[in-house]
């Protein structure tokens, strides 16, 4: 059964459901970490419109630590390549950082480098065992690195930082809870949005350079977990798909997953025309840039030709701005382009559900997703279950993909704190 735990986000088994039992040294520690962590949001929040705040932060395109060796082909998927600490946020905050350069290989099968930023809380970790490491997914959402996690994580000045943002008080929660974590920039350096291939080996090989790197102190016996909601469900599903495959090397101990991308058309569907109709324009762009052989990019008119070269970089929150009740067929020669046969190909290379992943998963999902309509994700439970999937899956009365993300996160985190701490996950596929 699903616990409501009298504290958000208590720790498993530090008191019993319901008691009024004061809580541990520990337990205060962990509320002021976290506290002092979504504090820090507001602070960087507000310094956004203080141009130049921090000049010293260059974007990833215009900084040489991104840039990749020249010996590149030579190292291991998950090597890292280089590594620096970082001031997380920019801020002067109780949690050490270092970004990781790693190797990974793309989905076309060349090699990358890729970069990563990893966490941990000061404290002394003082759970059982050793202490937990998070591989966390910020929905990216982006077609430049401008907008990628590591930037922002590093203290970047910028609007392209707000997607990130998002994700700083459930990064503060993970924290709070004593583990590590690892945020990969899974789309790489060509910023490939909703390129399922090229984000799930990005996440598989962020952990291993994560895993390997001596100052973050997470070990061989460390249990290894994962977490993304909307996009960032996209790559973290992804990625344990290819696990068997591509990554036999890392045990998960348990994965959770929500507001899942599946059904793309539909996504796309349900947004063009609307508040965010910016999202079909990134999902068209991404896919007819990426994907050549779908010959979706043949179909699009000047305008659409033009979209791409204008929308090059944006981030996802720069087109719902500048696309507000837009139309996708205004970019097009064919007529309702998202039923096209060229936008069903490019789509379907990318959805979830071609194989089962074999390590246990909390999924959820509101029935009433404003953004991501819910009958893409009860499809693909429904697959998942029919290819043999170990799974727990919440269809959430919540209402709207946001709020869904805020209240279902307690249930998601206390299934990765039950299976750090050794608790078998149910059996079987339990849907409600």
């Amino acid at each position: 059964m699903r616990r409501d735990d009298a504290w958000f986000g208590a720790t498993t088994g530090e008191f019993a459901e319901g008691s009024r039992t004061r809580p541990s040294g520990s337990r205060h520690r962990r509320i002021w970490l976290r506290a002092w962590l979504i504090g820090a949001v507001t602070l960087l929040a507000g310094a956004l419109v203080m141009p130049g705040t921090r000049a010293d932060i260059p974007f990833p395109d215009d900084d040489p630590f991104y840039a990749a060796p020249i010996d590149l082909g030579e190292h291991a998927d998950g090597d890292v390549l280089n590594s620096r600490p970082i001031s997380v946020l920019g801020l002067p905050l109780p949690v050490a950082g270092w970004q990781l350069q790693y190797r990974t290989t793309g989905s076309d099968d060349a090699a990358d480098a890729d970069m990563a930023t990893v966490l941990s809380p000061i404290t002394p970790w003082t759970g059982a065992g050793d202490r937990p490491l998070l591989s966390y997914q910020i929905a990216e959402d982006s077609l430049g690195t401008r907008c990628a996690p590591s930037f922002a994580l590093r203290g970047g000045r910028d609007f392209s930082i707000a997607t990130t943002l998002l994700d700083v008080p459930f990064l503060a929660e993970v924290l709070a809870r004593g583990w590590a974590v690892v945020v990969s920039d899974y789309e790489g350096p060509q910023s490939r949005f909703f390129d399922g291939v090229n984000s799930g080996r990005a996440v598989l090989d962020g952990v291993r350079a994560a895993r390997s790197f001596a100052p973050l102190g997470i070990t061989a016996a460390s249990p290894l977990g994962a977490f993304g909601y909307s996009g960032g469900a996209f790559a973290t599903l992804w990625a344990m798909q290819l696990r068997a495959s591509y990554a036999p090397d890392l045990w998960f101990a348990g994965v959770t997953s929500g507001g899942v991308p599946a059904d793309i058309p539909a996504i796309a569907r349900g947004v063009d025309g609307g508040y965010q109709a910016g999202l079909a324009a990134l999902i068209l762009i991404a896919l007819a840039r990426d994907d050549s052989a779908s010959g979706l990019s043949d179909e699009l008119n000047d305008n659409g030709r033009a979209l791409l070269a204008r929308e090059a970089t944006a981030c996802g929150g720069d087109l719902v701005a500048s696309h507000l009740q837009g139309h996708v067929d205004d970019y097009s020669n064919t007529p309702n382009l998202l039923e096209s046969q060229a936008f069903l190909a490019a789509t379907g290379h990318q959805e979830l559900g071609g194989w089962a992943p074999d390590v246990p998963l909390y999924l959820y999902h509101s029935t009433s997703d404003d953004v991501v309509p819910v009958a893409g994700f009860s499809a693909l439970v429904d697959r998942y279950c029919a290819l043999g999937a170990n799974l727990t899956a919440v269809h959430s009365g919540i209402p709207g993909h946001n709020p869904a993300a805020i209240v279902e996160s307690t249930g998601a985190m206390n299934f990765l704190a039950d299976r750090f701490a050794g608790t078998p996950a149910p059996a079987g596929c339990n849907v409600r």
